[in-house]
């Protein structure tokens, strides 16, 4: 396989753990070890106690695969395959559908591993550029049209990272249809279910909403345990799911034995996790609402619907974001993620609201635009 460097996680590897605020992190705060076991009902702690650190179950741990089918309406454990992340999952789920003479629908921008890997089996890939000046929104006539006869899989990212889109409905229906009348799998990359900032606009699964239908999921994001790397795919396909499990018998073969036990508590408990990363969210976004109110002559964004991220702009005339953006962490600590690591111009940024540190940050971010944009 020959694939492109994935920009973002090379940027990352050169500053994630060097600067004192990532104030462009796609999760939210890590959950505390201590608290999350304080969580476990007798089963799960007994289970975590007498853990032995073998070889676990290839498909997933039947009782972790039993949580996490409980997050889905239409899903049983059968239809449930659990990965090391979501980036296991997607690099899977590319190389057992797609090859040479095949076709994928991406949303652009996003998460490069989503159209990247299908690039890298040879299949053709069309990006559905989403755009700022539509709200980020899917255009469903411009994605019809880019159907064709050998589209595979049509992928979308919702919510959406790093925008924040979230589609209404109306436009999730129309992608169900699209979808079924292509004959094509639907794929959503779902890592930001559950922080929607109205529950009312949660979508339905895709998993859930027809049978070719695949959800990625993960502990990363929404549910703050990055550092377990427990992803999953649920699918009602069960070909498709024994396609990757094959062709996961090549990468991992099997996930961590603690990491499984210790999503499984986190799932049982997921009102209470999930309660406590709306929290850090909601809190963060009255920072911002605040912080683009002050300053809407140099920066500007669509308000994101869901997720701990969004996709601002710097709209100083003759100023890079590439460039601001490095002298902001050389001089204050501050890292943001230009647009240009997604591929994509236009001045903006990616920036995280999931992390507690988020106020200091801010304020550090401010007082270098005070002396360099006013």
């Amino acid at each position: 396989m020959r694939i492109a460097d994935f920009a973002l996680e090379r940027y990352f590897a050169r500053w994630e753990f060097a600067v004192e605020h990532l104030l462009c992190a796609s999760d939210v705060q890590g959950y505390p070890m201590a608290d999350l076991l304080a969580l476990a009902d007798d089963e799960s702690r007994d289970l975590w106690d007498g853990l032995t650190l073998g070889y676990t179950e290839s498909s997933g741990h039947p009782l972790l695969r039993r949580a996490i089918a409980g997050l889905y309406e239409m899903v049983g454990p059968n239809d449930i395959l659990v990965f090391a992340g979501a980036e296991e999952a997607i690099f899977c789920l590319a190389n057992a559908e797609l090859g040479p003479g095949d076709h994928a629908i991406v949303t652009w921008p996003g998460y490069q591993s989503l159209y990247e890997v299908a690039r890298a089996t040879g299949a053709d890939v069309t990006l559905h550029e989403l755009r700022e000046d539509a709200g980020w929104a899917i255009d469903l006539d411009r994605l019809r049209a880019q159907v064709t006869p050998a589209t595979r899989l049509i992928v979308v990212n919702a919510p959406h990272n790093p925008t924040g889109m979230q589609p209404d409905r109306a436009t999730y229906d129309g992608l169900v249809t699209i979808a079924a009348e292509a004959r094509a799998h639907l794929v959503v990359d779902e890592v930001y279910r559950f922080l929607e900032f109205d529950e009312a606009g949660r979508l339905p699964a895709g998993a859930d909403s027809l049978e070719r239908g695949v959800s990625i999921g993960v502990m990363s994001k929404s549910f703050a345990l990055a550092g377990l790397r427990i992803g999953w795919l649920a699918s009602r396909d069960r070909g498709l799911l024994a396609r990757c499990a094959a062709f996961k018998d090549y990468t991992t073969i099997c996930s961590s034995a603690p990491a499984e036990i210790l999503a499984l508590i986190a799932l049982r408990a997921r009102e209470q996790v999930l309660e406590r990363s709306r929290s850090i969210v909601a809190a963060n976004l009255e920072h911002l609402d605040r912080f683009f109110d002050d300053w809407p002559d140099r920066f500007t964004w669509v308000r994101p619907r869901a997720g701990s991220v969004g996709f601002p702009r710097l709209t100083v005339p003759g100023i890079t974001i590439d460039d601001w953006s490095a002298a902001l962490v050389e001089a204050e600590g501050v890292l943001l993620l230009p647009g240009s690591q997604f591929g994509f111009g236009g001045n903006h940024f990616r920036l995280g609201f999931g992390r507690t540190d988020l106020p200091v940050a801010l304020e550090r971010l401010e007082a270098f635009a005070e002396r360099t944009l006013r």
